[in-house]
């Protein structure tokens, strides 16, 4: 199983960090795009479809997907008007996650299990085409601002892991993810904000770390830097409770197999669905 996870991550790490850094945005568009067509058939999976019939959930996503790249390109050529149409997308899919996500994991399994299948697989269309345009947007606000909020998500997962492991009493959402407990996310979250003051710090010696989600959260003063970074740390969570939830629900305990080692190509972007859009919405306003 070791070598297998191994293997996979080094393939994943062979495609995606020549995208990553890559200045051209549409080679790490095309990498997403792939990584959401795999998720949207992970998530018709989970929600009932057949093995085929899931597939077309990957094409809707993908038609979707192309609308929402034109749509992008044609308003941003329209000066303020294109950058008033980003902030109020992000602000809409921002206060959708918020209130949706505590809606559902107060309600838990039986309210997921009770919405209709077609919602569930209209919401899952949404959040994952959404997902990959804050990726594509994130992109071209500057890599440093991208590998930052892919990095807050990593140090968020490995410390709440670590420090559950070491102190975990209190489980977070037993019924969702038993393995996961308060001392986990607070773990989580102080190291969160000691990386971002790290990145910070080192950023005024490297000009390739500037320009990160961390500088644009601290230009407002460091009281809305230590809020948004607790938010945003706070929202990697939901979004994994989330997919835990729907896993949970379906009787299954990875999205799929297609990542040898790894589970799901889910399971390794729960976090990043809400975390991504969100700091967009947080460094647009």
């Amino acid at each position: 199983m070791l070598k297998q996870r191994i293997i996979t991550a080094l393939l994943l790490l062979a495609v995606a960090l020549p995208a990553l850094f890559h200045q051209d945005p549409h080679w790490l568009g095309g990498f997403g795009l792939l990584l959401i067509l795999a998720s949207a058939w992970e998530w018709g999976r989970l929600n009932g479809l057949t093995l085929r019939t899931a597939l077309f959930m990957s094409l809707v996503c993908a038609m979707l997907c192309a609308l929402l790249y034109a749509a992008y390109w044609m308003t941003a050529e329209n000066g303020l008007w294109g950058a008033l149409v980003g902030r109020n997308t992000w602000l809409l899919v921002g206060a959708a996650w918020v209130l949706f996500g505590g809606y559902l994991l107060q309600g838990g399994m039986s309210r997921w299990q009770a919405l209709p299948r077609w919602f569930r697989l209209f919401l899952g269309v949404l959040m994952l085409c959404s997902t990959w345009l804050a990726l594509y947007q994130a992109k071209i606000m500057g890599t440093a601002f991208l590998l930052s909020c892919l990095a807050l998500v990593w140090i968020a997962d490995i410390a709440a892991y670590f420090a559950g492991r070491r102190w975990g009493r209190r489980k977070l959402a037993p019924t969702i993810s038993p393995g996961k407990s308060w001392e986990g996310v607070v773990g989580g979250m102080l190291a969160v904000q000691l990386f971002a003051f790290a990145w910070l710090a080192l950023a005024a010696q490297w000009p390739l770390l500037q320009g990160s989600v961390f500088a644009a959260l601290l230009q407002h003063g460091y009281p809305l830097l230590v809020l948004g970074l607790l938010f945003l740390t706070a929202m990697s969570v939901v979004g994994d409770l989330i997919e835990s939830l729907i896993k949970r629900s379906a009787g299954a305990k990875d999205s799929s197999q297609l990542l040898p080692g790894h589970g799901g190509v889910l399971d390794r972007m729960d976090a990043l669905l809400p975390t991504l859009p969100l700091a967009l919405m947080l460094a647009l306003f």
